[in-house]
């Protein structure tokens, strides 16, 4: 690795992402925006993913392989990458997903100009197993409105998002585990009483489906955390609730608790395009 301080670390961890983990790795490393250092963590992974990750490093010095003796989960694996980061900005990727080349361009080149944003996402193309493309997601991109729709659905990609690493280092904690399933969530939160929020409008990457996601897994899980995320927002951080969103939480609750993956996938779907 370069002594040189590098613009941005992009964090990215990785657990028995054998089967995808090279097109992750490849579409950050062909990126038109040269100046980073890639921070790739291998949690515990019992297949050939560190393997793979040491491969990689061995080509190009901007890679920067860590490795967790044994699994840890991603909060604290992506709590570790942030500590090791020197950028001014840190772009999240995850191991199954495929970065457009142009994508840590467009969004350094929107920090350098608004200071004031802490929390930098962008569309996505939702893929299948093998990246074609299903739907392409929209999410709001002015902060006003992103605040709104919070309360809806998180109105942020995860792996699409670039923090102003200043702001995300202030933080006593990054991610917190008391949260795990919807950790970023909470983080938007946190990180929002101090600053701005945007998404473009391009598409920066393709995000791949299956049902091994958390999305699938764990989704009744994740659906509470998510209501929990909410109330803490409110009462420890200060949000306001919009009354509409209000309305909706005990039948987002009864969705949760009742109704299967796929169904569940497609109403937050909806909600997203059109609510």
């Amino acid at each position: 690795m370069s002594s040189k301080t590098p613009l941005v670390s992009v964090v990215m961890p990785a657990y028995n992402a054998e089967k995808y983990i090279s097109e992750a790795i490849e579409s950050i490393l062909n990126q038109t925006f040269k100046d980073f250092e890639f921070i790739i963590i291998d949690d515990g992974s019992t297949d050939r993913t560190w393997e793979i990750i040491q491969e990689y490093a061995k080509k190009d010095e901007r890679i920067v392989p860590l490795r967790n003796d044994k699994n840890l989960k991603i909060c604290m694996t992506l709590n570790k990458g942030i500590e090791a980061s020197k950028g001014k900005y840190i772009a999240r990727m995850d191991s199954d997903d495929w970065s457009y080349p142009n994508r840590l361009e467009k969004q350094v080149n929107f920090l350098e100009k608004n200071t004031d944003i802490v929390v930098c996402g962008g569309c996505l193309e939702v893929s299948d197993e093998n990246l074609n493309l299903l739907y392409i997601r929209r999410y709001p991109t002015v902060d006003k409105i992103i605040r709104r729709k919070m309360f809806m659905y998180n109105a942020f990609a995860h792996p699409s998002v670039m923090f102003r690493g200043s702001s995300l280092r202030e933080e006593e904690y990054y991610y917190d585990p008391d949260f795990y399933d919807a950790e970023d969530y909470d983080l938007y939160f946190r990180l929002g009483k101090n600053g701005s929020f945007a998404n473009l409008e391009d598409i920066l990457l393709k995000y791949r489906v299956s049902s091994t996601s958390i999305s699938y897994k764990r989704h009744t899980h994740q659906g509470l955390i998510t209501l929990k995320v909410r109330s803490k927002a409110v009462f420890q951080y200060g949000y306001r609730i919009p009354f509409l969103s209000l309305l909706l939480q005990p039948f987002e609750l009864i969705i949760v608790l009742l109704l299967p993956a796929s169904v569940k996938y497609k109403l937050f779907s909806f909600m997203r395009k059109y609510v």
